[in-house]
């Protein structure tokens, strides 16, 4: 498999008004995703409410983008779980669906305390799709579990056949270099926070999976061409603006907050789920006003493109 690299979106999940998978905005929202210049489709993860969605609605919704993105871009798909047994299963689902590639976290309700046990878990995991290639979805703030990568990953290496990487969501720039580095690059490590993409770019980052891509892909793609082209005071203002906007956001309920503004931008992907908390009315004005007064008054409307096919 070659590596991912560019922007890869972590899809939201659209539920109707009853809180119910509502498929059909599958469709749009990929064509809106790949229009915005998204590189990739990482579904079922945090993003995506994914631990909050049944087996069975997390197969569904994988064959769903599957079929939205008929092969058009990289779909990847999360299949971590509670339950390892289960996550196998979403993984052998994903790679009958044709994801390019599976990503798992760890169970997290028993603590995992050793790199040993972690890779014990991610093994069996793999093995649900054995020639599927695999990524350990690090994200301690969510799991709890912050073990050393490079001892993951050197372990997991002799044990895990299809393990290709991971998927890097904590803010640790060095332990992220130090894992992109390993075995003179062996691993295909992409970073997971969106606010410190240029400090990974320019520690080695090739591929990078994040939530506001949703959102301003076009923003995130001026900053890795700016990058790539040497104009590092460019990058570093696109950047800033990165921040400024998840400044914004990161003030209320973030993920019900990102999916106010993608209804604002013609997707109506309905409420996120309890234990998610909803952002009441006034706050959505405010959410509004702020990104307005923000410089972001683009986010809060149908993107150009696709106003004009309207």
């Amino acid at each position: 498999m070659n590596r991912l690299t560019g922007l890869i979106a972590a899809t939201y999940t659209p539920f109707d008004a009853a809180g119910s998978l509502c498929l059909s905005r599958v469709g749009p929202m990929v064509e809106q995703l790949l229009a915005q210049g998204v590189d990739g489709l990482f579904v079922c993860g945090s993003t995506g409410e994914g631990m909050s969605l049944s087996t069975a609605e997390r197969k569904e919704l994988a064959a769903e983008f599957a079929a939205a993105n008929a092969g058009r871009s990289p779909l990847i798909v999360h299949v971590g779980h509670n339950s390892v047994a289960d996550a196998a299963e979403l993984a052998r689902h994903a790679a009958s669906c044709g994801a390019v590639a599976v990503s798992a976290t760890c169970p997290s309700y028993y603590p995992i305390r050793s790199v040993d046990v972690l890779v014990d878990c991610m093994a069996q995991v793999a093995a649900g799709a054995p020639e599927t290639p695999f990524y350990y979805y690090h994200i301690p703030v969510l799991t709890g579990v912050d073990l050393p990568m490079l001892e993951f990953l050197a372990k997991a290496a002799a044990r895990i056949p299809n393990l290709v990487g991971v998927k890097f969501t904590k803010a640790a720039v060095h332990e992220y270099q130090a894992c992109v580095a390993l075995d003179d690059g062996r691993f295909d490590v992409l970073w997971g926070y969106d606010e410190m993409l240029l400090s990974a770019l320019a520690v080695g980052a090739q591929g990078s999976v994040g939530s506001t891509y949703n959102i301003a892909a076009p923003l995130y793609q001026q900053m890795w061409t700016a990058f790539r082209a040497g104009d590092l005071a460019r990058a570093r203002q696109l950047q800033l603006r990165s921040v400024q906007m998840i400044q914004i956001v990161a003030q209320y309920p973030f993920h019900p907050a990102m999916k106010h503004i993608l209804r604002w931008q013609g997707l109506d992907c309905g409420a996120a789920r309890l234990p998610l908390e909803p952002l009441q009315p006034a706050q959505v004005e405010s959410l509004k006003a702020q990104l307005e007064a923000g410089g972001f008054a683009e986010l809060t409307r149908p993107p150009t493109s696709v106003a004009a096919a309207n």
